[in-house]
C-alpha cells in the first residue's frame, strides 16, 4: 500500500515536471515587433510634405492622406465627417491661401502604438508669403492607422497659434 502511494506521488511529480518543462506556445515566445519611431516619423513627414506640395500647387484633389472615414475637427465649427467633406474644406483653403503664399507642415513628434499600426503625430504648420513673412501658423494633432500597408489619417485637429484679429 505504501509502495503504491509512493509510486503515485512519484508519477504525479514526474507528470508535473514534464508539463512544466514544455516549450511555451509560439505566441508567448514571439518577440514583440520592433517599432522604428524615426522611420515612422520620416514616413509621416514625407506625407506632410506631399500634402503641402499639393496645396501649394493648387491641387488639393491630388492629396492622398485621409481615409474615407476620416473625422476632422476644426476651430469654431462642427467636425467634418468623411473624405468628401475634408476635400471640400481643402479646396476652399487653397482658394483662400492667397497668391504666392506657401504652406508647410512639420511632423514634430510621433507616438506609435506598440505594434506600429496606429500613430499619433503632433505637428506644426506655417503659411508664408513670397518674401517669407509669416501669415499664419499653428499646431495640429493627427491619428494615423495603417491600412493596406500604408498610413492614412483617420482623425485630425488643428489650431492657430496666431493672435486673434479683433473685428472693428
Amino acid at each position: 500500500m505504501k509502495n503504491k502511494m509512493l509510486k503515485g506521488i512519484g508519477l504525479a511529480i514526474i507528470t508535473a515536471l514534464v508539463i512544466a518543462c514544455q516549450p511555451k506556445k509560439e505566441e508567448e515566445t514571439a518577440a514583440a515587433p520592433v517599432v522604428d519611431k524615426e522611420a515612422i516619423k520620416a514616413e509621416l513627414q514625407t506625407m506632410e510634405s506631399a500634402f503641402a506640395d499639393a496645396m501649394n500647387a493648387g491641387k488639393p484633389e491630388s492629396i492622398v492622406y485621409y481615409s474615407d472615414d476620416v473625422v476632422s475637427y476644426e476651430q469654431n465649427a462642427a467636425p467634418l465627417a468623411g473624405k468628401q467633406a475634408v476635400d471640400a474644406k481643402l479646396a476652399d483653403q487653397v482658394k483662400n491661401m492667397g497668391s504666392g503664399n506657401k504652406i508647410s507642415y512639420t511632423a514634430n513628434e510621433v507616438f506609435p502604438s506598440s505594434d506600429g499600426n496606429q500613430v499619433v503625430e503632433l505637428g506644426s504648420y506655417k503659411l508664408v508669403d513670397s518674401t517669407g513673412t509669416k501669415k499664419a501658423s499653428g499646431n495640429y494633432m493627427a491619428l494615423f492607422e495603417k491600412r493596406d500597408g500604408k498610413y492614412v489619417c483617420i482623425r485630425d485637429m488643428g489650431a492657430s497659434d496666431m493672435p486673434k484679429e479683433e473685428k472693428k
